[in-house]
């Protein structure tokens, strides 16, 4: 059973260290601009953003129920011998009960348009 999830404004919700601000400091027509979060092309924003993610749901990814890359995060389950499917479908949804809990606490939204529940089998990073 899988359930996936796509985070909105991923880099977005990752705060600059207060004071390091002015290392990322651009000209706009006003002035200058110092980003108070990463943005895309920033130097080492993507494995940032990835060690983020991989510390907040390092516990379901070490058991083997979840995968993240980046912003898109799959978690997956198969029926245990000797489990109903029932205690299946509780047990799956236990998992995306954590980590909606665990978005939570970390400010983190997701885009309910790229999100799938309780499927069979889904398209993960395009494959």
């Amino acid at each position: 059973m899988f359930t996936k999830f796509d985070i909105k404004w991923g880099y977005n919700n990752v705060r600059i260290k207060e004071g390091d601000e002015w290392k990322v400091v651009f000209t706009i027509n006003l002035g200058l601009y110092e980003p108070t979060v990463m943005f895309f092309r920033l130097t080492n924003s993507s494995a940032t953003f990835q060690t983020i993610m991989n510390t907040i749901f390092r516990d379901l990814i070490t058991d083997g129920s979840m995968t993240v890359y980046m912003d898109d995060m799959a978690i997956h389950t198969m029926i245990r011998p000797n489990e109903t499917e029932s205690d299946h479908v509780a047990r799956h949804q236990k998992i995306v009960i954590q980590v909606l809990k665990k978005l939570d606490v970390h400010d983190l939204y997701l885009n309910p348009k790229k999100c799938n529940f309780e499927l069979p089998h889904i398209d993960f990073l395009g494959v």
